[in-house]
């Protein structure tokens, strides 16, 4: 049976987060060719791709406190602000990825996304499921969503990640970061953690470097330690996409050197 993997490119990596609206074009390129590269070697694997919105989206979002919820009409205008500058980093990252050879499909999550109180509670899965079944690598991204009880809110990377895995029921997830994986107090990347360390975990866990409206660090290890949990198959790795052929390594399953895996 194909290896289904989930690949999240992160926002601080693909974009310089501490000035807003810049890419990093070089780095893009850099990991559209390795996942080139894998998708040859292993034709079989099939792969959903998701990138952050790092100096784009959260730059935006930050000024409209669009996370929290969206009434007013600055608000409103606001969110469709943040939507615009989310879809143009994605069309960035689509030409780049398109550019190496990868067939990516780019995916808009507000076109159906609905969340409640900031939970995601629906996405349409059938244009994902198309892609994958005529040989296409399905490109999300963090987005707006529309929201029940708050108007509108922003939904990350993460969230689409945990809504689709009981769906698609991937063997594995990679977020590839900026940093080498996740850090302790003292600045030494943790090598492996289970659900049951997050409560001694939690007072070390860091934040985000430049604007994140979603919560950083911390909050991507809680939630992935809760979908593991769910999950019992699955597998996170969180490592660094700054090393060169980090993120070939991963996907050919050769295991990587370093890193941060999450898992029962």
């Amino acid at each position: 049976m194909a290896e289904k993997v989930f690949l999240k490119l992160g926002g601080s990596l693909i974009t310089d987060k501490s000035s807003p609206y810049t890419p990093r074009p070089e780095v893009i390129r850099r990991l559209a060719e390795e996942i080139r590269e894998a998708l040859t070697a292993r034709p079989e694997m099939e792969l959903v791709i998701g990138h952050g919105s790092g100096s784009f989206g959260h730059a935006a979002a930050a000024s409209y406190g669009t996370r929290q919820g969206v009434r007013t009409p600055r608000e409103w205008r606001g969110y469709a602000e943040v939507a615009a500058a989310a879809a143009r980093l994605n069309r960035i990252v689509t030409d780049h990825f398109w550019e190496a050879g990868v067939p990516v499909l780019s995916l808009q999550p507000s076109a159906s996304a609905r969340c409640r109180d900031g939970e995601l509670v629906h996405m349409e899965i059938a244009p994902i499921l198309a892609a994958l079944a005529h040989g296409l690598v399905p490109l999300i991204y963090g987005d707006v969503a529309l929201d029940e009880i708050r108007g509108g809110t922003i939904i990350s990377t993460e969230d689409l990640f945990v809504y689709l895995a009981p769906i698609l029921a991937p063997q594995r997830i990679l977020l590839v970061t900026q940093v080498a994986g996740v850090l302790d107090a003292e600045g030494r990347v943790i090598p492996a953690i289970s659900p049951t360390d997050i409560p001694a975990l939690q007072p070390s866990l860091g934040g985000a470097r430049g604007a994140d409206v979603t919560g950083g660090m911390a909050s991507k290890v809680e939630r992935m330690a809760a979908l593991v949990e769910q999950c019992p198959n699955l597998t996170v790795q969180i490592f660094s996409g700054e090393i060169p052929g980090m993120v070939l390594s991963a996907l050919m399953n050769a295991g990587i050197p370093s890193g941060t895996r999450i898992c029962r």
